[in-house]
Parts: structure tokens; C-alpha cells; sequence
């Protein structure tokens, strides 16, 4: 099927969509939550064949990689999401004209949302239950590296929808070639939104070639500042945590900043990262302070492309600072407005931070892990968007609606 006909098939689909009772709606997510963990076998199958065709050095084996824990993981992000109010319908505001007008602002679908993402299979779950919850239709558009799972998880979600008689078309999958992406990148009457996610050069592509509008889910460079009241424990658990969690996705830390007075204790704040091999790229005082402390095949000297650089591996860099406001300053050069962190025990720094820091995501003394839909209780996220129209930070069921206005009257007409 040709991808122009595929995208109609998809806006019709999405015409009828909102007619959908929300209870209905919610028994599919059930449904479908439920079918991922009986499919588990299968699923990991076709993640497996994707899997051989990787190098397991590249960063982005483990996002493609599945495991029955992370599909567990994924139907109860499904579930959260079903479990919540519907975002359609809100009446947002609404007031009475002189003339006797009513005038309201209601929450509305989007209609049709495109999805082009990298190697994560998760995203298919996440952004089909997003959007058939906020009323959408999606059409996605996975690498070829993810081809087999994403095939695998959407033939599991549609046979759900096939069984409640819901129009499968609310759910596409294109073809993982370029000429799909170029088709879908200037869908004008059939795509609504596009929302990349995935690599810098992605969202870049993205951005620059869509002639339809696009939410930015933005590459995470991500920073991690304790000054010089830090507290060290909190800091050594905080920067292991946000390094080595899951090195491989945008919340995690890239760059330690740490305040020169403090340089005694940071092979103490250090000390926990050779556990998982983490290397280190120091500048000079941040390498004299660590040398015969920290693993000598673990230590190299920083340059000028270690900061700014998102590793997504076990590597990140850092930098030594005099003050808040030369912290600030590296952060504003080199942050990618995702996800920022600092570890404080002074009020006025903490104060400063969260008011000079412009970043999606700004944390006082806590791990930068926590910048996921999930987490921050919104069940899960279609992204996290580091642009400052429509939406900004994890992008849930909230921020997938738009709205229309609705006037009611009694034949009024205008003078």
C-alpha cells in the first residue's frame, strides 16, 4: 500500500475516533496492557532479530533491546494510562457575552499525530495508548534497526482493536525507509503534528525538512552542579544514579560540574562509578584531583568536544567551576533545555538555579533520572519536549489535546 493511501486510511480512521466512550477506550488499554505480557515470547522474538542485526557497543542496543521486565514495565505504563481522566471535553474556560452568547474553550484531539523515532520499540506502546486515550490517530515511523518489534507490537495492538470492532487504521505503521519519512514529513492534509524522537541529527532533520508543524523532543545534555555546600553523599548518589541508570536514554547525566572547593571530596562523589566502568573525560584540575583515585584506564583528559556531548554510554565529563554563576554560565553554552540538576545546601543557590536555569526539567538536589511521564505521575510521555510552544517537558495526555471554541446562542446576529 502506497503511503499517501495508507495516511487516508489513517484520517478517516481518526474522524470517528472521538465518538469513542472513554469507557471504551479504557477497556482496550486494559486489553492491550494485557496482551503485551501474553505476547512477551513473541514480542522478544522479533526483538531478537532486530537485536543480531546490532553491535551490543552501540548505545542504542539497549534501548532497542526488550526484556520481559521492561514489557511488564511498559503494560503497566499502559494501565497508568487508562486509569486516568480523559483530557477531551475539559472545558478550559467559558463566559457569557453581553448579547447572551455562551462562549466555551473545550479540549479537542489533535486528530492525526506522526511519530518518527529511532531504535525503541517502547515507543510504539507508549505512543499508541497516548493517543487513542487523548483521541488521536497515529501513524508511526520506526528505524529499520526496530522494523521486527515494532511490526510484532502493533500486529498485538491492533487484533485488539479488530476483536472491539474499533477501525485498526487509528494505528499505522509505514515502511522504515526514507521515502516513507519524506511522504510523512509533508502529509499536508493527513498529518496534523509530526513529534520526532531520537537523536539530535533526527530531530534536526526533522525540523528542518517537515513543512507540517513539529513538537521538538530534544537530545538530552545534561548537567549536574554541586557547589560548595553540596552535600557529598547526595551528590555521590545522585551523579551514580543519573550516569548509570539507563545510560543509554536523554535524562541521563553527561556532565559533572563541580565546585573547586570541593575538589577533595570528588573522588569520594566519584567513587561509586567504576562499579559500572563509567570514564571519565576531567578537565585539568578535575584530573589532578582524581588521579591516583579514580581508575587510571577509566581517567582521560576533557577537550573541547567533551562538553555539549550527549554519550549515551557509561562516559561523561567534568567540569570545575568557581562559583554558581561560571556554573551557569557552562550550563547555558552547553545545555540542550532538557534536564539540569543541582546539588545545594544554600538556599539563595537553589533559588538562582531553578530561576537562571532555562531547561525543561530543573532539579534541586535530585537525580535528573526522574524527567519521565511516568515518574512525574502522568501515566507515560510521548516525549520530552525541550521547545517552549505548546508543551515543555514530559508531553502526556495534557499536552497531546488542543481545543476549539463552542458558541451557543439564541439566533444572535452581528450588528
Amino acid at each position: 500500500m502506497k503511503t499517501k493511501e495508507q495516511l487516508g486510511l489513517v484520517l478517516k480512521a481518526s474522524r470517528r475516533l472521538n465518538l469513542i466512550p472513554v469507557e471504551k477506550i479504557n477497556e482496550v488499554l486494559f486489553e492491550v496492557a494485557q496482551a503485551a505480557i501474553d505476547n512477551t515470547d513473541f514480542i522478544l522474538r522479533e526483538n531478537a532479530l532486530d537485536l543480531f542485526r546490532m553491535n551490543p557497543e552501540d548505545p542504542k542496543y539497549d534501548r532497542l533491546k526488550l526484556t520481559a521486565a521492561r514489557i511488564a514495565d511498559i503494560a503497566s505504563d499502559i494501565r497508568n494510562v487508562a486509569s486516568l481522566p480523559s483530557p477531551l471535553g475539559r472545558v478550559l474556560s467559558e463566559t457569557t457575552r453581553p448579547n447572551g452568547m455562551h462562549i466555551q474553550r473545550v479540549s479537542v484531539p489533535f486528530g492525526v499525530i506522526g511519530i518518527i523515532y529511532e531504535a525503541r520499540p517502547n515507543v510504539t506502546f507508549d505512543v499508541f495508548s497516548l493517543c487513542f486515550k487523548s483521541g488521536n490517530a497515529c501513524v508511526l515511523k520506526g528505524g529499520s534497526d526496530a522494523h521486527c518489534s515494532n511490526t510484532a507490537i502493533v500486529n498485538v495492538i491492533t487484533e485488539v482493536l479488530e476483536k472491539h470492532g474499533i477501525d485498526k487504521n487509528v494505528l499505522a505503521l509505514l515502511p522504515a525507509d526514507r521515502e516513507a519519512t519524506a511522504e510523512l514529513l509533508t502529509a499536508h492534509g493527513y498529518v496534523d503534528l509530526i513529534i520526532p524522537r531520537g537523536s539530535q541529527s533526527l530531530i534536526n532533520f526533522v525540523r528542518e525538512n517537515a513543512t507540517i508543524p513539529v513538537i521538538e523532543t530534544g537530545a538530552g545534555i545534561c548537567h549536574t552542579y554541586i557547589d560548595g555546600t553540596g552535600d557529598k553523599t547526595k551528590g555521590r548518589d545522585i551523579v551514580f544514579n543519573a550516569k548509570t541508570r539507563r545510560p543509554s536514554v536523554c535524562n541521563s547525566l553527561d556532565c559533572l560540574i563541580i565546585d573547586e572547593s570541593r575538589l577533595t571530596d570528588l573522588p569520594y562523589i566519584c567513587s561509586t562509578l567504576p562499579s559500572c566502568n563509567v570514564v571519565i573525560y576531567a578537565d585539568p584540575k578535575a584530573y589532578e584531583a582524581l588521579s591516583g583515585e579514580y581508575p587510571a584506564n577509566l581517567l582521560e583528559h576533557a577537550t573541547d568536544e567533551s562538553f555539549g556531548t550527549e554519550f549515551l554510554s557509561y562516559k561523561m565529563a567534568i567540569k570545575t567551576v568557581s562559583g554558581i554563576d561560571e556554573a551557569l554560565e557552562h550550563i547555558a553554552q552547553y545545555s540542550s533545555k532538557h534536564s539540569e540538576s543541582i546539588v545545594s545546601e544554600d538556599e539563595n543557590h537553589l533559588a538562582t538555579f531553578r530561576k537562571m536555569v532555562d531547561a525543561a526539567a530543573v532539579y534541586c538536589n535530585v537525580s535528573t533520572a526522574f524527567t519521565d511521564g511516568a515518574q512525574f505521575g502522568l501515566g507515560a510521555e510521548i516525549g520530552i519536549s525541550t521547545q517552549k510552544l505548546h508543551a515543555r517537558g514530559p508531553m502526556a495526555l495534557e499536552e497531546l489535546t488542543s481545543y476549539k471554541w463552542i458558541v451557543t446562542g439564541n439566533g444572535q446576529i452581528r450588528s
